[in-house]
């Protein structure tokens, strides 16, 4: 669960709007998750500190309207003038000590961080789809690339240019492939191209803005059902300290990274994702992380600016969720993962020839 997601679902219990069995849900998810508990304390602290202050202000303006009731005084002596006198004195007094709660307040949450964490800060998250007009290449060998993507359709391929470019793999030998969402998000038109240059069209039929991932469909008629997956999807966690590997596109050929496994959240505590200590750029996004026996343990999303080998990784896990939320009449026959890995037992220089036939550039027009 996102922390912002958190935040609004424990405003709606503060203030009530749960019962009965939902406000027993929120409070078992807190006696579950100890972080989570503590971020409510400290979420709870905040709201209380605010009604407090309203509360002072309240009763200032409770006094500020009795003041007026009090008629100006004749002399010296008079009791208005001593009313108007108190009241002058508490005014400053209760002003001050409104002010002084609230910027120690929101002193507090600044220093330990709670406004960057509410939700993602984009200036240090950084996706990992490149923009390939920004790449010079040969203008003979792209014009080859763009003819191969659909000779049926060739006058109107050769003048649309190509935006973005990332990475995408095969879920399954007839051609559904997964890659994140942020790199096909608004497309229209997507392509992927093979380790032998050859580009076929792709349809998206599912996707997740929250978890970044969005499932392809090939739909070109000149594809054709490939071997068998070699790798597996891991569904447990994978232990932080493992090593790990990928293979992605942040150019027009095949990359390798390795590192290991850093941490079991992702960026800002996300527990959908993994933090993985591999360099990666623009264009490893959609590529698959890989354990040393070839089994799948995530999909490359993005990065952290400023912080090398801080990168991130959507878990195996949510992507068996996400597929298994895809409506069944968006499918054309089912998606069954592979369960028989034909990589374990080969060197990693082998795991990669063989993996290079199941993973995409994905081109996004």
């Amino acid at each position: 669960m996102q922390r912002h997601q958190f935040i609004e679902w424990a405003d709606q219990y503060l203030r009530g709007d749960l019962t009965g069995v939902d406000a027993q849900a929120f409070e078992d998810y807190c006696k579950a998750n100890p972080e989570y508990a503590e971020i409510f304390s400290t979420h709870q602290d905040f709201i209380n500190t605010l009604k407090e202050a309203e509360a002072r202000n309240s009763f200032k303006a409770a006094l500020a309207e009795e003041a007026t009731k009090v008629e100006a005084p004749t002399h010296k002596g008079d009791f208005g003038a001593k009313v108007i006198s108190f009241w002058s004195r508490l005014q400053i007094n209760t002003g001050v000590a409104a002010a002084v709660a609230l910027i120690s307040v929101f002193t507090t949450l600044w220093l330990t961080g709670y406004f960057t964490d509410v939700k993602k800060a984009t200036s240090d998250y950084s996706a990992l789809r490149r923009e390939m007009n920004s790449v010079k290449r040969n203008v003979t060998a792209q014009n080859k690339v763009i003819q191969n993507i659909n000779n049926s359709d060739k006058s109107n391929k050769e003048t649309t240019p190509t935006h973005f470019g990332a990475t995408g793999f095969l879920l399954t030998k007839d051609g559904y492939v997964v890659t994140n969402y942020h790199v096909v998000n608004g497309a229209d038109s997507i392509h992927l191209q093979n380790n032998k240059g050859r580009a076929f069209r792709a349809e998206i039929i599912h996707s997740d803005a929250e978890k970044d991932l969005a499932i392809l469909r090939i739909v070109d008629s000149s594809f054709r059902n490939t071997k068998a997956i070699p790798y597996t999807f891991k569904k447990q966690l994978t232990d932080v300290g493992e090593d790990i590997y990928t293979i992605g596109f942040p150019r027009d050929e095949a990359v390798y990274g390795q590192g290991y496994l850093s941490s079991n959240t992702g960026y800002a505590g996300d527990t959908i994702a993994y933090q993985i200590s591999i360099p990666v750029n623009p264009g490893n996004s959609g590529g698959p992380v890989l354990d040393a026996q070839g089994n799948v343990v995530g999909i490359i999303s993005g990065k952290q600016k400023g912080i090398d080998g801080a990168a991130f990784a959507i878990k195996t896990k949510e992507l068996v969720e996400t597929l298994n939320r895809i409506p069944q009449e968006s499918l054309k026959g089912n998606i069954v993962l592979n369960n028989k890995n034909s990589l374990n037992k080969l060197s990693r220089t082998e795991q990669i020839k063989k993996l290079q036939d199941f993973i995409y550039i994905v081109k996004v027009y």
